[in-house]
């Protein structure tokens, strides 16, 4: 997937990753219904924020990892008809191994 976004400082791009349609015991779940997902895959990341003392702090995740975050986090933005989510790195909960 190319974007055409650079994300600045600590920003991360994130696509989120679809949520199941049906449930284990075989109901399906209409899009109305359904909520926004809270897991995704980084697309793009920052080179990181400056520290009190002037010092780059790189980021701890990378493209590619999956992620946990929080159900209202960053902003979401349509970039070539798709859309994306642009997030602080600290609005991360946690990378999924």
């Amino acid at each position: 997937m190319a974007l055409k976004i650079r994300p600045l400082h600590d920003r991360v791009v994130v696509k989120r990753l679809e949520n199941e349609t049906k449930t284990a015991s075989g109901i399906v779940i209409p899009d109305n219904a359904a909520e926004k997902p809270d897991q995704g895959e980084v697309v793009a990341v920052g080179p990181g924020k400056r520290g009190d003392d002037g010092k780059l702090i790189a980021p701890d995740v990378k493209a590619g990892d999956r992620i946990l975050f929080g159900k209202y986090a960053g902003s979401t933005v349509k970039i070539d008809g798709e859309e994306i989510l642009v997030l602080r790195e600290e609005d991360i909960l946690g990378v999924l191994a």
